[in-house]
């Protein structure tokens, strides 16, 4: 089996292109208990989702978590799969087109976007062997998650890294990766809640709750937290909020160990039985609506909050397709494309040259 992938017949003189790859974390192909098997078998077999010693952990996970989890998992998912597909996907590949168009409007319009999932479809590989075939020869990676963490981002890193293995002739490469704190992102929270505030008044607490790591990740100086607690601290400022208005959580636990804290689902219950009657709940670490924001927050959490005593829940959707979120994604983008050609111009001495040994154009 050959080592390398085939490459594109060769086009001399063609146009030498620059994409944006955006990538988010992955979904099943259907909300099913059949989808979801080999969806949470590449998801959870990623050394760098899970850092327990591989021969203890494959018989964890083959022996009993991918036979218990996938029809829970599909449960959730059920709950708020959209007509269109996994909310996520959808979302993401919304935020592709409107970015594509936003920098035509900046003018840059011959940019190729496209998206991809770390774990499913489109993957990774994919989207960019349909680059190379579109003459693709520099690409930005932005991975859309806006705190750094190694299971996340590195992750990315890593699936990219495999496929330059594979290629002959890979294309220029740049990473984004973080935006915990761009001006931008942070504004388009803020509007966000804003807006929020204004049609349902305001809460008497709002819990930003981000997605949690298992707290070893911490010890090992992963720097995951400490951006949460930036963002958190920089929206509750735009916000003009007190320190006691506002709280930093984290959610989706797995397993027994310890992760960061304070989780969020606890804290919603201790504050209904302290009496908090009101809290509004954002998620500042996803950029697009998934199982995480619209089952575990908008459902779940809402319901214990509800049945300790609170009296009203609000959960603030993520940016999704938000005008001022693609602005600054597009302002993010364009920053990191710096000094790379965006004009899909001929390389001309390359045509010429070409020419003179008589290849074809």
């Amino acid at each position: 089996m050959p080592r390398y992938a085939p490459e594109p017949a060769p086009q001399h003189g063609a146009q030498r292109r620059t994409a944006v790859l955006l990538v988010n974390l992955g979904t099943p192909e259907a909300p099913t208990a059949a989808a979801l098997r080999p969806y949470l078998k590449q998801f959870l077999w990623d050394p760098r989702v899970v850092e327990i010693p591989r021969p203890v952990w494959w018989l964890i996970l083959n022996g009993i978590i991918l036979n218990l989890r996938p029809a829970k998992s599909a449960a959730k998912y059920a709950q708020i799969w959209m007509l269109d597909g996994s909310p996520l996907k959808v979302h993401t590949e919304r935020q592709a087109r409107l970015l594509k168009g936003w920098l035509g409007e900046a003018g840059n319009p011959e940019v190729a976007v496209a998206s991809a999932m770390r774990y499913g479809q489109p993957s990774i590989g994919s989207a960019l062997d349909q680059f190379k075939r579109d003459g693709v020869e520099r690409v930005l990676v932005v991975p859309l998650y806006p705190q750094y963490a190694a299971s996340a981002t590195a992750s990315v890193m890593d699936d990219v890294a495999d496929w330059i293995k594979r290629s002959r002739n890979p294309p220029e490469l740049r990473f984004i990766k973080h935006f915990h704190d761009h001006p931008g992102y942070i504004a388009a929270l803020a509007a966000s809640v804003r807006e929020h505030w204004q049609s349902n008044g305001r809460p008497d607490r709002l819990v930003m709750s981000f997605h949690g790591l298992p707290r070893r990740s911490l010890d090992l100086g992963d720097p995951y937290y400490c951006e949460c607690q930036k963002t958190g601290r920089l929206l509750a400022e735009a916000l003009q909020l007190d320190p006691d208005h506002y709280l930093i959580t984290f959610q989706s636990r797995f397993g027994k160990a310890e992760w960061l804290q304070p989780y969020t689902q606890p804290t919603l219950e201790t504050l209904a039985r302290q009496g908090v009657a009101r809290v509004d709940v954002i998620c500042p670490g996803f950029v697009a609506d998934c199982l995480e924001t619209l089952e575990e927050i908008a459902m779940e959490c809402k319901a214990a909050f509800l049945s300790s005593g609170g009296k009203e829940f609000h959960y603030i959707p993520c940016v999704n397709e938000r005008p001022d979120w693609i602005a600054a994604l597009r302002d993010l983008v364009s920053t990191h494309l710096s000094g790379w050609p965006v004009s899909a111009q001929s390389d001309t001495a390359a045509a010429t040259r070409a020419k003179a040994l008589g290849a074809k154009t």
